[in-house]
């Protein structure tokens, strides 16, 4: 495993360019959370950029109006990415106007707080231990817990529909409504390597194109010669209304305890924290063409959760008033793992949990799209994500 770290700081050109959209040099395949920061990105470093979403920007794998930022992870080098990312979302939230992160935390209970504070102190993170009182301030709508507990004072919900929209506004009439049917390296001329994207209604070709198509990449990359080893599933997430006036303060949850009947469960609260979305870490597998082996693997996920939610939430009515379906993609050796491929002037990156990981991943596409290479720790045999 390579033991190179990705910096921690927001290495980044500060230039933004204007509203008026000149010809593209690179494009951008999908416009969810990945493809969106990393089109951005290419602005701020003053490279004009279009986007193909054949759908509604934000849509797909990145729907819904919550998630969680967290710095926790296993491999000690997605704890620094994730650094480099919550800089960006502030840098971002402040240009733009908008918060894309609550300023709540992320808290965590179970036996994972053990191993993950360490990493997090060792990195500069601002993270502690929680007791019962401050865990239930922190969480109000959590029975009593008090088993090992941590705050992660930097986490919080990410704002996932004012980010979307924030990001699609900036982009303006870069972002296309077209399909992408195919990507084609064409090989280097007199102006260098060009790559032919063949969509609907249109054929373009640009200096680089990064695929950003969720589970879609697969696809694409086959038509590069590319067999990226992805594991497509389906998951559930519930938003669940709170009981009585919404808290001031509502940290994300992430419980690894099993106590309530579940070890990988997390929660995070929409904007106004009168609601929080519910999640089971569980999927229910699909085949490579979107069918699903378990047809009813949906809806027991969505007990589960309701049941957990009964159990472990009583601050929630446990009718939940709004329901996410959306396809997951992971990589072998992590549910947190992600990587870049890359060929003939082509990037694809893959990966799982990418929310938070988006606006740091999408300054080093958008570097590596602009010519100054791939950097090796995001390239698959780095294998990001396993344990340090």
């Amino acid at each position: 495993m390579s033991t190179s770290a990705p910096p921690t700081g927001a290495e980044h050109v500060q230039q933004v360019a204007p509203v008026a959209a000149g010809a593209p040099e690179v494009a951008v395949v999908g416009a969810g959370i990945v493809g969106l920061s990393t089109a951005y990105a290419l602005l701020e470093r003053g490279v004009e950029v279009r986007v193909y979403e054949h759908g509604e920007p934000g849509n797909g794998q990145s729907g819904g109006v919550s998630r969680i930022f967290r710095h926790a992870h296993d491999d000690p080098r997605l704890v620094a990415a994730a650094r480099a990312s919550r800089a960006a979302y502030r840098e971002w939230g402040e240009r733009l106007g908008v918060e894309m992160v609550s300023p709540d935390g992320a808290v965590a209970i179970g036996p994972a707080v053990d191993d993950h504070l360490p990493l997090l102190q060792d990195a500069g993170v601002a993270a502690r231990r929680l007791d019962a009182d401050e865990l239930a301030r922190r969480v109000p709508l959590l029975t009593g817990f008090d088993g090992p507990a941590m705050c992660d004072e930097e986490g919080g919900s990410i704002r996932t529909t004012a980010t979307v929209a924030a990001l699609s506004a900036a982009l303006g009439d870069r972002v296309v409504r077209d399909e992408v049917l195919a990507v084609r390296p064409l090989g280097g001329g007199p102006a260098g390597q060009r790559v032919e994207v063949r969509s609907g209604g249109r054929t373009d070709t640009y200096r680089r194109v990064v695929v950003c198509a969720g589970r879609g990449t697969p696809a694409l990359a086959r038509t590069l010669g590319l067999s990226l080893p992805v594991t497509q599933a389906a998951h559930v997430r519930l938003t669940f209304a709170v009981r009585g006036e919404a808290p001031g303060t509502l940290a994300t949850l992430q419980d690894s305890s099993g106590v309530f009947g579940e070890t990988g469960v997390y929660a995070a609260a929409a904007p106004g924290n009168a609601s929080y979305g519910v999640g089971l870490s569980q999927t229910t597998p699909a085949r490579d063409d979107a069918s699903m082996p378990v047809p009813g693997g949906l809806d027991e996920l969505a007990t589960r959760a309701r049941d957990y939610v009964a159990r472990a939430l009583p601050g929630l009515d446990p009718d939940p008033v709004d329901v996410r379906h959306c396809w997951v993609t992971t990589l072998p050796w992590s549910d947190d793992a992600m990587a870049v491929w890359e060929a003939d002037g082509v990037l694809l990156p893959v990966g799982h949990n990418l929310y938070k990981q988006a606006p740091g991943l999408g300054r080093r596409l958008a570097a590596a799209a602009d010519g100054e290479g791939l950097e090796d720790w995001l390239r698959p045999e780095a294998r990001l994500g396993l344990p340090g």
